[in-house]
């Protein structure tokens, strides 16, 4: 029970610490955003949350099923906590068994802050790798701008990679060049 208590009080500081104050909070002025618009923003926002069947986020009050790092943690602690099976809070809950695994490999390799959706999609510049970068900054002078039209044509002929100007331009980190 005191993990329990624990992991509670680390999930609230989490969550609840990272939201702008009086987002979500009761009484708060109408002309700040809502939870969920905050839940929106912070990519947080549970997008089947009518297939959470817990009778604790029925009820309202501290338990939202809008909020899908909540829902992820308190499906972690039922089957931690309460040894219920996998298979019956992942029905309860409206996920996969694989989503369930998937959250607790976040869970166990993260904390709390790994039930946080992250974002979809490449993270950085996956056609440049080291070599092409190499190429690149050997082909870059001080004090002069980017011409990130005449590198592309370089890492085509060189590399065969066909790259457009802006991928060389943010990798570089410098500056559209003029025309």
């Amino acid at each position: 029970m005191l993990l329990d208590r624990h992991l509670r009080a680390a999930y609230v500081r989490l969550h609840f610490c990272r939201r702008k104050e009086g987002v979500g909070v009761p009484g708060s002025h109408s002309s700040r955003r809502s939870k969920v618009d905050a839940l929106a923003e912070d990519g947080s926002l549970n997008p089947a949350p009518e297939k959470v069947g817990d009778p604790k986020f029925q009820e309202g009050g501290f338990f939202d099923p809008r909020d899908v790092v909540q829902v992820k943690y308190e499906m972690l602690r039922r089957v931690s906590v309460e040894k219920a099976s996998v298979t019956d809070v992942s029905d309860e809950y409206g996920v996969s068994r694989p989503t369930f695994y998937q959250a607790k490999a976040d869970f166990e390799e993260a904390g709390v802050a790994g039930l946080v959706p992250r974002k979809r999609g490449p993270r950085g510049p996956h056609k440049l790798q080291s070599e092409v970068l190499a190429f690149l900054k050997k082909r870059l002078i001080a004090g002069e701008p980017i011409r990130a039209r005449e590198l592309a044509k370089l890492i085509q002929n060189e590399f065969g990679l066909e790259l457009h100007p802006r991928t060389i331009e943010r990798a570089i980190g410098g500056k559209k060049t003029p025309r």
